[in-house]
């Protein structure tokens, strides 16, 4: 799977009293999906993903994938703190169409994961062994406190089926090093023909296209497609979206705004965003410029959403960017707890960041 582009890491909307508002849910991924950003995470660090139940999860991501527009690419973050249960939510989100798995760093016992290195990566390998999607790895330390080794992160480029790392520490310096140490790692993707990634749902739809096109085969026939049988003329069906292939390394996802430019110049080729879920234009415009290789516009853009990213997502956490994305046309609303309620004061300071940066 191409992993390009700006990813929001969308938030789950909760009715006051906690239930999940799914009318909600469907209304933001449908936005989403008229931005011109590369795809969405469901069940991210921004989706209080530790919040929900096991039932509650896989309603979550059955909603978004049944809304969101086909080309848009799908990250399921699966992450949970055994192997098995990662491994089983992944497999649902493969049925549901999602194109990658997020699976985070487990956390729980990270003193034995500090001590024993070797634990972490038989993690990874027992589900990307298994796993019927693409894996991403998840570091996200402000979170779990626990740091994935860049040694470990070199390692597990190799295994097959997992495609790149999220780095979520805010460290350009880690994700420079970490596509030093991968440079190695080449593969293959499926692309469409103006090299966007080709979703599992796009190619569910060619196949669905053709099966229902009510033609003949050929063969049945014994005739050669195109060739006239008869009064009747064998054709066959164009598929609904064509295909090719590129050739891609281990790939990297940023994921803080405020460093995004620095992080697409140390080598990441996408951004998986808390902050692009409530201004995802902005967030595309950074990257827009930098793959024009218009520094100065990118730096531009990049300044222009610097200290809100780092207010809003950062300091702020889920309840500043669902306050800034109840400003912005999508429902932010209330978060579970312990995730506190912001007092007027933080609501006034991130209206004002977000003032210039509207969808």
């Amino acid at each position: 799977m191409l992993l390009q582009g700006i990813y929001p890491a969308i938030t789950t909307p909760f009715y006051p009293d906690g239930r999940l508002y799914l009318k909600k849910l469907e209304h933001n991924v449908d936005r989403y999906s008229r931005t011109p950003v590369a795809g969405m995470v469901a069940l991210g660090s921004t989706g209080e993903a530790v919040h929900l139940g096991d039932d509650e999860q896989r309603e979550v991501l059955k909603l978004a994938a049944e809304v969101a527009a086909e080309q848009k690419v799908l990250v399921a973050g699966v992450g949970q703190e055994s192997a098995e249960r990662t491994l089983a939510l992944t497999e649902f989100a493969a049925k549901a169409g999602y194109d990658v798995a997020l699976v985070r760093t487990p956390s729980y016992y990270r003193p034995q994961m500090k001590s024993k290195p070797e634990a972490i990566v038989a993690y990874f390998r027992f589900v990307a062994d298994r796993a019927p999607l693409p894996v991403l790895l998840y570091n996200v330390p402000p979170y779990t406190a626990y740091d994935l080794p860049n040694e470990a992160v070199t390692e597990l480029a190799s295994h097959p089926n997992i495609l790149g790392i999220k780095e979520s520490g805010g460290s350009v310096e880690k994700i420079a090093a970490m596509k030093q140490a991968t440079s190695g790692v080449k593969r293959t993707v499926n692309v469409t023909e103006i090299f966007a990634a080709m979703t599992r749902r796009m190619l569910a739809a060619t196949e669905s296209a053709t099966a229902s096109s009510g033609m003949i085969p050929a063969s049945a026939l014994g005739a050669t497609a195109g060739a006239s049988v008869g009064t009747a003329t064998i054709t066959t069906p164009k598929p609904k979206y064509k295909m090719r292939t590129k050739e891609v390394g281990f790939q990297m996802a940023a994921g803080a705004a405020e460093k995004l430019l620095p992080s697409l110049d140390a080598g990441a080729s996408a951004a998986l965003l808390a902050f692009a879920s409530c201004a995802p234009t902005a967030c595309y415009e950074v990257y827009a410029a930098w793959k024009d290789r218009d520094q100065a516009v990118a730096e531009e853009k990049q300044r222009r959403i610097a200290v809100a990213a780092e207010t809003v997502s950062g300091q702020f956490g889920v309840p500043g960017v669902k306050h800034a994305c109840d400003l912005n046309g999508y429902y932010g609303g209330p978060c579970r707890l312990p995730l506190p309620p912001l007092t007027g004061a933080e609501k006034a300071e991130i209206e004002n960041l977000m003032r210039d940066i509207r969808n």
